[in-house]
């Protein structure tokens, strides 16, 4: 099955919004006290995009061989996660670590696109 993931975050609020076929599935909440404003736009971004891919795989939505279309509306978030940029943030750098596992253990075909803001389903939770 093809489906498509948007996400959002920022200090306080994760977002994520997973496509299938003719339907849409809008996520939201509040960061956990370890993370509300204590980690930057760009980290809770990934947060999100991280917790997006992990929920849609525990609701049974996104399974194993399954084909996620990811679009990032974040130049730097899709440089750094379709190349081997060297990540200084051990915060991003694990959440990468943590989607790449997640996708090698379910063998789920990923694809990146990188779009613009105003086309992020996500933003609107936010």
């Amino acid at each position: 099955m093809n489906h498509v993931l948007y996400s959002d975050g920022n200090t306080e609020k994760i977002t994520w919004v997973i496509q299938t076929n003719d339907s849409k599935i809008s996520q939201k909440r509040t960061h956990v006290d370890l993370y509300r404003d204590k980690v930057t736009t760009l980290q809770s971004r990934y947060i999100s995009l991280h917790i997006g891919l992990f929920w849609g795989i525990g609701i049974f939505l996104i399974k194993n061989g399954d084909t996620v279309k990811i679009k990032l509306d974040e130049k730097i978030m899709f440089d750094q996660i379709t190349s081997n940029l060297e990540i200084n943030d051990k915060l991003i750098g694990k959440r990468i670590q943590f989607i790449k596992q997640l996708v090698n253990q379910r063998k789920i075909k990923i694809q990146f696109e990188l779009i613009d803001r105003r086309e992020n389903l996500a933003k609107e939770n936010i």
